[in-house]
């Protein structure tokens, strides 16, 4: 068997120094460009998943989300609930939501949102608006007829350049008026614009629970909320920190942040993977079609020295064998080359990341990724080396040494 696997080798060898160094050289190229084409597109999909997940945990969700129990609205007694989450080890601060649906009007321009209210002390330490000021500034604890806009809510004058219906290129100052669901009218200064770059989160309107409460007009400041965001520590395991939650007698829904948005995630994955396996099974096209030409020219070039060696006794195994070799060398150096690529090009749109409209994304490439596309390659080459090899093997002695 080895002494057989040897003269296999030997083959190979042979005829790879016999093919040319040039036309080596420029089928591993090939290949190496094709094993890119299969890793990198999965690995820009994979680093806009992640972005997406950033962002959902940075401004909407955090890592923890707590809403009404099944039929119900609302929280109640909201701040009784926040005081008994921030004393739970392994939470660093939750902050509560209210929300209800509105009409924003600027000029001759309305949009249809839900305004969000929250305590500016509390959500600062549990989501990152703050930080994404575009322009003006985030909102303080007590403020009242001010309003805080997502970017894709106050738009652009030329309406064409807007993904959303907008108010038309208001800005920081600009007097904006919102009419409630529960029909109180209010007249808001524009205190900042916020810029995310996610989609969602520029698609809000935020003013301060002291705001909210007076447009509810209770007597009492508003107890209820229509969620809870937690944000947990660095070192927590979200799952852990859930079922500690739900230990500490909270009977509302308690979810992280991948349960609340597994089926958003879960239909754009599968939108992304569908283009995944489009993309892999063309580049294993091209592959197979490049090695099978290559081999079927060289086997037919080759067909006198194949008859020959038929001739002697060597067997034909070791014949199909050695072309097979040949295209497993090809494609060894082809990945080696291959991965070069991918890690100079993951270092460069690191240092310079990919601009996308809802963020920037950087590749990610995951070795489980890199091992199964590797292994499908090798197997696709060598099926593709196999069958002329097996043809021209399978010839009459003297038909394959006439060249006939």
């Amino acid at each position: 068997m080895f002494e057989n696997l040897g003269v296999s080798v030997f083959l190979a060898a042979r005829a790879l120094q016999r093919g040319g160094r040039g036309r080596v050289l420029m089928n591993i190229i090939v290949i190496a460009f094709v094993f890119t084409n299969m890793i990198f597109l999965p690995s820009v999909i994979s680093g806009a998943v992640e972005s997406y997940n950033v962002q959902t945990i940075d401004f909407m969700t955090s890592d923890i989300v707590i809403q009404p129990r099944e039929d119900e609205r609302y929280i109640e007694d909201a701040d009784t609930l926040l005081n008994r989450i921030n004393r739970i080890p392994g939470v660093v601060r939750a902050s509560a939501r209210f929300s209800m649906p509105a009409s924003v009007d600027f000029e001759e321009n309305t949009v249809s949102i839900e305004v969000k209210a929250f305590d500016p002390r509390d959500e600062v330490e549990v989501t990152k608006i703050h930080e994404y000021m575009n322009d003006g500034n985030y909102l303080g604890s007590g403020d009242r007829d001010e309003i805080l806009l997502g970017v894709l809510v106050t738009g652009h004058e030329d309406k064409s350049k807007d993904f959303y219906d907008s108010l038309g290129g208001a800005a920081v100052g600009d007097v904006v008026t919102v009419r409630y669901a529960n029909g109180v009218v209010r007249d808001y200064r524009i205190k900042g614009i916020v810029q995310t770059k996610s989609y969602i989160a520029d698609y809000m309107a935020f003013v301060t629970a002291d705001e909210m409460d007076g447009v509810l007009g209770g007597t009492e400041p508003n107890t209820r909320a229509t969620e809870i965001l937690v944000k947990a520590t660095d070192d927590a395991d979200l799952d852990a920190l859930k079922r500690m939650i739900l230990s500490f007698g909270v009977g509302e829904e308690v979810k992280t942040w991948e349960d609340a948005t597994s089926d958003i995630v879960g239909e754009s994955v599968e939108s992304f993977n569908i283009i995944n396996n489009i993309t892999i099974i063309g580049s294993l096209i091209i592959a197979i079609v490049l090695i099978f030409i290559l081999m079927t020219i060289k086997t037919f070039n080759n067909r006198k020295q194949i008859g020959i060696l038929k001739a002697i006794g060597i067997k034909k195994s070791v014949i199909i064998n050695s072309y097979v070799m040949q295209v497993i060398f090809i494609c060894t150096f082809g990945v080696i080359l291959g991965l070069l690529i991918i890690e100079g090009m993951v270092l460069y749109f690191t240092a310079f990341p990919i601009e996308f409209p809802d963020g920037t994304v950087t590749p990610i490439v995951d070795v489980s990724m890199l091992i199964e596309n590797t292994i499908m390659l090798y197997i696709s080459s060598a099926i593709a080396g196999f069958i002329p090899a097996w043809r021209i093997t399978n010839e009459n002695i003297l038909d394959a040494m006439r060249g006939a």
